[in-house]
């Protein structure tokens, strides 16, 4: 087994995995540690080692609020150590392999974890790259900078350095992947065979690098899990870049809220101090989050680059889980709907109206969709309209998940699967979710391997169809507690908001 590699730094050694065929390196150096004067720069080359550096553990998290303190779903789900280190030295990564030596070119998925841009690390449990590794893939997560040391913008940032003045967590997602491109061949990996793929904040970084035109080349093929949004009836700018005037103003009220007035002075400040500031001033709303149209990394919108065919156009895989982040008209009654309606839908008011969906009341309003399931076709419908579009894949994760919190298909719970890491899970889990998680990690290696999802599963037997979505045909996967199963497009209203959009 390939136990040892070399990098452009040195040499580093891994462990045997559970399944001692494949062997994991943890905590490898992609760059410099962005502290002292590294902090808000862009990510600087790492310094080279002698002998051999044992990779054997994950490389402390990034600065964010102390996982598993409290009772939240996150906390019970994954986030269950409180310490776990942590440091602003956090832009290391880690590979699952199951080569026996370095010329064998497998194909890669390189993974950027979800957390709102706040919060998530690769050392989560759910991310254990071990199956997929099995399946002939190279898997490497990336870690990257969260928060106000992530995503600050600054006046005086954007004066002083602006080849990189901001999106930092961004280009520390970039670095990661131009390393694999660099290094991945020592470790069996195959650098022009390369996958990016992310979920939540991950999948809306996959989005931002599609849109980086300096990312030509650098992969594939792309995966987008609940990471593109389609606000039908309100606005949700999460994922929308944010001017550098905008987002300086909210630097600036962070420099005041430290204390200090200067970014020398900022750079000398301990990073528990800004992690707590930032944790209460982002508790009143200021909020680091988003990438900025800094004229450099991000240049357009990415989900406008995805409609339009400005992205770079790579097949890609994209959806949601059933309960996630639904949409609601709020009105008090059936006049305030029909008033919202015409609001929002002009001329085709009664149209909408005359959905039986539309009618559909529930404690927090009428006519509930998903916001990751529309920003989704609406990307692919985007593609499709393009000439030569490339072809994307829609699913929709909808089984029984157990347990006495009873919490349905809740927003990542589909980690579990992709990544069949349920035995990790403390919900019990029974056989049929077993045998959809292999399915959709199967899928999942496929589209890794060619582009297509298609094809078999780890043991031999050919898989139900999964047809690209399109205009003309709105095929879906749903993922089922029976298993995967091939569906159209059933919801009137869907169709009716996606033919709005285009």
């Amino acid at each position: 087994m390939l136990r040892t590699a070399n990098t452009e730094n040195g040499q580093v050694r891994g462990l045997p995995a559970a399944d001692p065929r494949i062997t994991s390196f943890k905590g490898i150096p992609f760059a410099a540690p962005p502290v002292g004067g590294n902090r808000w720069r862009a990510p600087q080359p790492a310094e080279n080692w002698q002998g051999v550096r044992e990779c054997f553990e994950f490389a402390p998290i990034s600065v964010q609020d102390t996982p598993g303190i409290g009772d939240d779903i996150y906390c019970r789900e994954w986030h269950v150590d409180s310490e776990i280190p942590m440091s602003e030295d956090c832009l290391y990564l880690n590979i699952w392999t199951n080569a026996k030596s370095a010329d064998e070119r497998k194909p890669v998925l390189v993974w950027f974890f979800g957390g709102a841009f706040q919060w998530g690390y690769t050392a989560e449990m759910e991310f254990d790259g071990e199956r997929l590794a099995r399946r002939d893939i190279v898997v490497v997560t990336v870690n990257y900078r969260l928060g106000a040391f992530g995503f600050l913008c600054h006046p005086q940032l954007t004066r002083e350095q602006p080849d990189a003045p901001c999106n930092f967590g961004s280009l520390d997602q970039q670095a990661g992947l131009r390393w694999v491109r660099r290094n991945i061949a020592n470790f069996g990996g195959d650098p022009d065979n390369i996958t990016i793929a992310g979920q939540s904040a991950g999948g809306g970084s996959v989005m931002a690098q599609m849109a980086c035109r300096d990312n030509e080349g650098d992969f594939q093929r792309a995966v987008v899990m609940s990471g593109v949004f389609g606000s039908p009836y309100e606005v949700n700018d999460f994922f929308l870049p944010q001017s550098p005037e905008l987002a300086g103003k909210k630097g600036e009220r962070l420099f005041e809220y430290l204390g200090v007035k200067t970014l020398e002075e900022a750079r000398r400040l301990d990073a528990d101090y800004i992690r707590s500031k930032y944790s209460e001033l982002r508790n009143k709303g200021e909020m680091f989050f988003t990438i900025v149209q800094d004229g450099r990394f991000c240049t357009q919108d990415p989900m406008a680059a995805f409609r339009n065919g400005t992205r770079i156009r790579v097949p890609v895989m994209g959806g949601n889980t059933g309960d996630e982040f639904m949409e609601f008209i709020n009105a008090s009654d059936d006049d305030g709907l029909a008033e919202k309606a015409k609001e929002y839908f002009g001329g085709r008011a009664e149209e909408f109206l005359a959905l039986s969906e539309a009618r559909v009341r529930t404690e927090f309003g009428y006519a509930p969709v998903s916001a990751p399931e529309l920003g989704t076709k609406e990307a692919f419908l985007g593609e499709n309209s393009q000439n030569e579009p490339k072809n994307c894949y829609y699913y929709r994760f909808i089984p029984d998940i157990p347990g006495k919190d009873n919490a349905g298909t809740f927003h990542s719970v589909d980690l579990w699967f992709f990544f069949e890491t349920l035995a990790k899970c403390t919900r019990p889990f029974e056989g049929r979710h077993y045998d959809l998680a292999r399915q959709m990690c199967d899928y999942w290696a496929n589209f890794i391997k060619t582009g297509d999802p298609n094809g078999f599963d780890i043991n031999g037997n050919k898989l139900p169809q999964w047809k690209p979505y399109t205009d003309t045909d709105r095929s879906e996967m749903l993922f089922t507690s029976d298993g995967a199963k091939e569906s159209v497009e059933q919801s009137r209203l869907v169709r009716f908001l996606l033919d709005k959009t285009k």
